[in-house]
């Protein structure tokens, strides 16, 4: 007698998808509302996101917490260990008690978050504001992919989850736009406007019935009788996680991970220190700017309409995905998931090469495309991917796992990025060791606060800023820190061409292993 594959609930094969106007129409209103739930949860959270290294490395005399960025690379070791491992082992949660309860509850909690960043300035404060930010969204994700996953057919999921993620991303651009001007008046603003908005999501919550709950409430009904018995949450997520596929998948994907959140969590800052982006703003409106105040809230600007802030460069990733990623999601609708999820590396890693390898301000422009083409090939189909493989009654359980490799590879960059940034990068402590080269004592360098070293530069100098700023980057070797991420990412792209190699020669296994079976009953 034939053994049972242990692979048999997993569907592996890619499900023949409709055209695109046909996937589109097919998509119901509630895909639409949890769309629209997860454009004001993302404009709440890359609110601040988009900002936060700024916020904590910013001198205190500016209104920032005055941090080094490797003191702000331990809060994001924190943030991110919480937000991506809390969805790997409380996924299954949404499952079992309901996708709109933990919504809600998520949404309470990330409320409490943005209040506590307003209320405690300082390094704790930021860092338990971080941490309840982290538990929400960790939280939410799974109830709100679940709930998507449960409200479209699979033969329209690559453009369900094309145009969710194009919907995350409308999010994800206005977060930062939000959060250029608000900061400029003050980062409370900031904050407790991300709060006000974030609870806009109870108000879609009352507007639509949770699909499959029925499912879900009958089940418990067994489960309560004892017709069925229920495993521990904990224990199931474990032998999930063992299995062969969520390990690849896991190792595979953890460099691409850490080279991503590179993107997000240094980059701001080393467009802060080293990149001058008034050329920009000189290259559009000529050299006096712009004080047309719609071009300074669309292109985000700084109050005086003379330079591009950083949030607005990464905020580039999101309108690009927000306003292609439909297209690219039509196009790549027929391509091997694996494949399209290994082009798209190879860019990202092209892209951290190039932030690397020059300050100038539209090199960083024409990066951030290649890796925003790079994470429309690769993002949306993780999803897709994890979500056709799970067993039907544990799809928010699999969504989570997809956070494992996201897990591993962006809490080692949390700590690590940051502080291969302060090894190579950064302008304040290279303005302290510039300043010690030109004579000041080392006693008088070491009493300057976080976040005033280069002020101090050039006060000692008497040289521009940009002057200074061309100087610091010509000594010094700053592009090696992007170059090390780009290298992590390229590794990471060996492993999901091998890892993609033996999912398809199992895939090409387990259907020759049924067809046998089924012959084999045939003439039996």
């Amino acid at each position: 007698m034939s053994q049972p594959n242990k692979y048999a609930n997993n569907n592996l094969n890619d499900v023949k998808q409709l055209g695109l106007w046909a996937s589109i129409m097919s998509l119901g209103y509630i895909f639409w509302l949890v769309g629209g739930m997860e454009i004001i949860e993302r404009i709440a959270y890359y609110g601040v996101k988009a900002s936060a290294s700024l916020y904590a490395t910013d001198a205190v005399s500016k209104g920032g917490l005055g941090l080094t960025m490797s003191d702000y690379g331990t809060i994001m070791f924190i943030f991110a260990l919480t937000q991506t491992f809390v969805p790997i082992f409380l996924g299954g949660t949404a499952d079992r008690l309901g996708y709109k309860e933990t919504i809600a509850a998520a949404t309470i909690i990330k409320i409490c978050a943005y209040i506590t960043m307003a209320s405690f300035p300082s390094f704790l404060g930021f860092t338990i504001g971080a941490m309840l930010l982290a538990l929400g969204t960790g939280i939410f994700k799974p109830g709100i992919q679940g709930t998507m996953v449960k409200s479209v057919k699979r033969e329209t999921s690559t453009m369900a989850w094309g145009i969710f993620y194009q919907l995350v991303n409308i999010g994800g651009w206005l977060g930062p736009l939000i959060a250029v001007q608000l900061r400029q008046l003050s980062w409370n603003a900031l904050f407790y406007t991300c709060a006000v908005i974030i609870s806009l999501n109870f108000i879609l919550l009352f507007l639509y019935k949770e699909p499959g709950k029925e499912e879900r409430e009958t089940r418990k009904e067994k489960i309560k009788s004892g017709e069925i018995t229920q495993k521990s949450l904990w224990r199931e997520s474990i032998n999930e996680v063992k299995k062969p596929l969520v390990l690849g998948y896991m190792f595979a994907f953890s460099g691409f991970w850490f080279m991503f959140n590179a993107m997000f969590d240094v980059l701001p800052k080393h467009i802060d220190d080293w990149v001058n982006t008034s050329t920009i703003v000189t290259d559009l409106f000529g050299a006096s700017g712009t004080q047309n105040p719609l071009m300074i809230g669309l292109l985000g600007l700084n109050h005086a309409g003379t330079k591009v802030m950083p949030e607005y460069l990464m905020s580039i990733n999101f309108f690009m995905i927000a306003t292609t990623c439909f297209l690219v999601a039509g196009l790549t609708a027929k391509f091997r998931i694996l494949s399209s999820m290994l082009v798209g590396c190879i860019l990202c890693c092209l892209a951290m090469a190039l932030v690397g390898f020059t300050p100038m301000a539209w090199a960083i422009v024409v990066g951030i495309i290649v890796f925003s083409l790079g994470e429309m090939l690769l993002s949306p189909k993780k999803g897709e991917f994890m979500g056709n493989i799970a067993p039907s009654d544990k799809k928010a359980m699999y969504l989570g796992f997809v956070m494992l490799p996201q897990g591993i590879g962006w809490t080692l960059e949390g700590k690590l990025g940051p502080w291969l940034y302060d090894v190579y990068a950064s302008k304040d402590l290279l303005a302290r060791e510039y300043l010690i080269d030109l004579g000041m004592l080392k006693e008088q360098v070491a009493i300057i606060k976080n976040g005033e070293a280069f002020d101090v530069l050039l006060s000692y100098t008497g040289k521009s800023a940009q002057t200074m700023t061309d100087a610091l980057y010509q000594a010094n070797n700053i592009g090696m820190a992007w170059y090390i991420i780009a290298t992590v990412g390229a590794i990471s792209g060996v492993g999901i061409f091998l890892y993609a190699k033996w999912v398809y020669r199992l895939q090409k296994h387990i259907s020759a292993s049924e067809q046998y079976n089924l012959e084999k009953t045939q003439t039996a």
